[in-house]
């Protein structure tokens, strides 16, 4: 055995929903090798002391875009159409080597936020993929692929830039690490792409055994705006072209119509609230129940730094719970245990992760996170799973491991150099997206 967690209490998240209070949990060869009330007869080569502590799956963060932490918080306060336009022209300023640096620091933020597996739609997936590799932590990237494409022009898949991007991602990274790094097909969303687009990467995506990641329906307005154009709303409008064929990962979905849920219900498509990011935009959040009704996986998301101003999903866990008590008028609307499962069982489901990922049990991956429940707003502890949803932080993390392998422990990054990609961020990245024509920033 190669990690004991001792006298810790286990929150498995199993299909029983087990609490184990005094428990052990041991680890060997990167799985959970052993979880009981007693100390197990194997001797363990390091013993993690759990007393006072909580532990739990690691978290599933299913929807960021991790390169733009370096924007964080530039366009708060802004109305959507100045933000965008700022975002658009920083964004075009960007290289891969800011990208990858602000991966590496929003990689960071996950791992001292308990998360240990991550799904990011956005640009310089290379650089992303790359970042993922180095740090540990389990990731599906996808390219958030845009083309205003006329209807009467000739599309290529093979030639076009974007697509010829994706294949060379896939053909690097896909399953690397013994499928540590998935990579997915994806559009940022219906009203920023094309059919001829969505036909080729659905293809594309059937022959690869790919998911695919876009947003959908996050504003009435991109709703109204399908209707108008089309005559369809976006689901049924992707669907009609066989996107949700696939399995698919859709954030946002704020403003979906009931028969939009029971579409996506009946593809069993997976949903991603964003609570934070929904409330900070001044848009609607995901209707849970109904969307869980209907048939849909719903997991839990933060969108990037730059829209909910960090990654730390437990706030996304106790937005959400709140979000869905405040819309139904009942505060016995939304459990804690199911908020928890959105971030972690239903998490690895949205990733295709569920056989191996979610749920502390033995035989699957040993991804989780160590919680300390010594900090005064956690004392007293009446009930786990209220606390964990309604009173932790990110901050109360004491560590995080994926597949066996501590990646942050009290304060360190044992496979991250934080001084380094902080100074490539300072250094680099910040001049280099923030100056103005006069070159000062």
């Amino acid at each position: 055995m190669d990690i004991l967690i001792s006298n810790v209490t286990i929150v498995t998240m199993n299909e029983r929903m087990d609490v184990l209070f005094g428990a052990y949990l041991g680890v060997a060869q990167g799985k959970i090798s052993y979880i009981g009330k007693t100390a197990p007869e194997e001797k363990p080569q390091t013993i993690v002391d759990g007393t006072g502590m909580v532990l739990l799956p690691g978290l599933i963060n299913c929807h960021t875009h991790l390169a733009t932490t370096v924007l964080r918080s530039y366009c708060d306060d802004l109305s959507a159409k100045e933000a965008l336009e700022q975002q658009l022209m920083l964004e075009s300023r960007m290289d891969r080597r800011c990208a990858k640096a602000s991966a590496l620091l929003g990689i960071a933020e996950c791992l001292r936020f308990g998360v240990t597996s991550v799904s990011d739609l956005y640009y310089y997936p290379d650089a992303v993929a790359e970042a993922a590799a180095e740090s540990g932590i389990r990731a599906n990237i996808a390219l958030s692929a845009y083309r205003f494409i006329d209807q009467n022009e000739e599309f290529d898949f093979e030639t076009d830039e974007q697509c010829a991007e994706l294949r060379r991602v896939v053909e690097k990274w896909h399953g690397h690490d013994n499928g540590r790094i998935k990579i997915d097909a994806g559009i940022h969303s219906e009203y920023t792409s094309n059919h001829k687009l969505w036909e080729g990467l659905v293809g594309y995506a059937v022959e690869q055994g790919l998911g695919f990641q876009l947003h959908l329906a996050e504003t009435q307005n991109e709703v109204d705006s399908c209707l108008d154009r089309t005559g369809l709303g976006p689901a049924e409008l992707l669907s009609c072209h066989g996107v949700l064929n696939l399995p698919v990962t859709a954030a946002g979905c704020g403003c979906l119509t009931p028969e939009d849920q029971a579409l996506l219900g009946k593809k069993k498509i997976s949903a991603v609230a964003c609570p934070l990011e929904a409330a900070k935009n001044g848009n609607p959040t995901l209707a849970v129940l109904d969307c869980v009704k209907a048939g849909m996986n719903v997991a839990l998301g933060t969108g990037g730094a730059i829209e909910a101003g960090n990654l730390d999903l437990f706030e996304a866990i106790r937005g959400i719970a709140m979000a869905a008590r405040s819309a139904a008028g009942d505060p016995a609307v939304l459990p804690a245990a199911a908020a928890l499962m959105m971030a972690t069982v239903c998490g690895a489901r949205a990733q295709g992760r569920a056989e191996t990922c979610g749920m502390l049990k033995e035989g699957f991956d040993a991804d989780m996170c160590l919680v300390d429940f010594s900090a005064p707003h956690l004392i007293p502890c009446h009930n786990v799973l209220n606390a964990l949803t309604f009173s932790a932080k990110g901050g109360d993390v004491a560590m995080t491991m994926v597949g066996g392998k501590i990646l942050y422990q009290n304060g360190t990054f044992p496979t991250i150099d934080l001084k380094s990609a902080v100074e490539d961020l300072t250094l680099y990245a910040i001049p280099r997206l923030f100056h103005d024509e006069k070159g000062s920033t």
